[in-house]
């Protein structure tokens, strides 16, 4: 099977009832993605399928097939940072950083779909990736920075 991953095409030879998690971190080396729940939860494994945010986690490879994927280490252009990326940068969002790559994954494809959201928007597209540390009026405030600057 083949699969586009940040715009690079891959060959899979096997397993397409494996977790593209898996293959992203284990195979491709790709760690920017987390491993968190592994039940498709915390939010931590989110990555883009075709724009997308998806649990990486609980994704089949088959399921992947066709379609364009995009990983963290694929949300840059080049040296230029997504918004949100700079956003999270500018306003030191992250503390621990486990959950950061998911968090930001989300907030890239509601941003890229939401132009000018609320408050309300932003909360609630980001409800459902967890903070350990607890960085949610940061990430709040990133994510509406990136929005005005996108």
């Amino acid at each position: 099977m083949q699969l586009t991953i940040n715009g690079s095409q891959v060959e899979v030879a096997d397993g397409t009832e494996r977790m593209l998690l898996w293959l992203l971190r284990d195979e491709l080396g790709m760690i920017g993605t987390r491993f968190g729940c592994g039940a498709g939860i915390c939010g931590a494994c989110t990555i883009h399928i075709d724009g997308v945010a998806t649990r990486s986690c609980v994704t089949p490879l088959a399921l992947a097939e066709g379609k364009e994927i995009r990983t963290i280490e694929g949300l840059a252009d080049g040296d230029v940072l997504h918004p949100v990326q700079q956003a999270f940068i500018d306003l030191q969002v992250p503390q621990c950083g486990w959950c950061m790559s998911g968090q930001i994954m989300a907030a890239a494809a509601f941003v890229d779909a939401t132009p000018n959201p609320s408050d309300d928007q932003i909360v609630e597209a980001m409800g459902s990736n967890y903070c350990r540390c607890g960085c949610y009026v940061r990430i709040k405030e990133a994510v509406k920075q990136a929005a005005q600057a996108g």
